[in-house]
């Protein structure tokens, strides 16, 4: 009874059917078509399956994915990609010019991280080992070249030090100098008392690596100079110059003032530093 049913399903659908367009009015046939239900529905998806990978092809290789909400676009990715590795690259500059501005208001301010070899551990052991050894003669004659190489050596980090005195400095104000260079009392500058709204110079060619205020000194500008030269303008009314800015000698970079709590008066601090030591501006400048 069962395979009697299904064979007729099949026969069903290897049936041929006749489709007729009739005229209306006159009953005349216009167009005939043979039809089979198999051969309708092998026909109906063969086309669907058609439509579907023509629409997968157009989709992946062609620009029309891009009108699709949501669907990636290769410029974009591409673009994303640069500005990351853009971004990633000023964020690594940025980072080493905030350590080395960093490194240089601890030297200013000197605060310095040294660390003793005393406190390593195990080197109180191998020195105590190295003092017991006996010295020979050629050992003596080696630390005597030594100890004579280091002389020569600190003589002459002096005598570079002291060619600080052939630059050419220009002076920041023209004016009169109210209170002098004092290490004792921690007055690492001058200064100079000068007539409101005058120009404040750099006093080399340099960059400038600090520019902003503080409540204490008011607007301050710091200039990186060569020769491990810098000099600061403390107690300006305003700035005129920003950290990263190469200003030249002589060059306007700030207009004194009097802002900050320890500024009594329209002046000028200057501050001249080498290699972290405070320097007297007036054995270098001429005010």
């Amino acid at each position: 009874m069962a395979e009697a049913t299904k064979n007729k399903k099949l026969s069903g659908l290897k049936s041929r059917y006749k489709l007729v367009f009739l005229n209306e009015d006159t009953f005349e046939e216009r167009a005939t078509f043979h039809l089979r239900p198999l051969r309708i529905f092998v026909t109906i998806g063969i086309t669907i399956i058609l439509l579907i990978v023509l629409t997968i092809l157009l989709i992946a290789f062609t620009g029309l994915r891009e009108y699709i909400p949501g669907y990636p676009d290769v410029k974009m990715k591409r673009q994303l990609f640069t500005l990351m590795q853009r971004s990633d690259s000023m964020q690594l500059a940025l980072n080493a010019r905030d350590l080395y501005i960093d490194n240089i208001r601890n030297i200013v301010n000197g605060n310095f991280k040294t660390e003793s070899l005393d406190k390593k551990p195990g080197t109180s052991a191998k020195a105590e080992n190295v003092s017991k050894l006996k010295k020979s003669k050629e050992d003596s004659l080696l630390r005597n070249q030594i100890e004579g190489s280091d002389k020569f050596t600190l003589s002459a980090n002096t005598t570079s030090s002291s060619g600080i005195s052939s630059f050419l400095f220009f002076p920041p104000v023209k004016g009169m100098i109210t209170n002098r260079f004092n290490a004792v009392s921690k007055h690492f500058g001058i200064d100079i008392a000068g007539s409101p709204n005058e120009a404040v110079k750099s006093t080399l060619d340099g960059t400038v690596i600090l520019s902003n205020f503080t409540s204490e000194t008011g607007w301050v500008i710091g200039i990186q100079h060569g020769n491990n030269l810098f000099s600061f303008y403390k107690h300006n009314s305003s700035l005129m110059k920003k950290t990263g800015d190469f200003v030249k000698a002589g060059e306007v970079i700030a207009i004194i003032g009097n802002s900050g709590e320890l500024s009594t008066g329209p002046h000028l601090h200057f501050e001249l530093w080498s290699n972290g030591s405070a320097l007297d501006p007036q054995k270098y400048v001429a005010f």
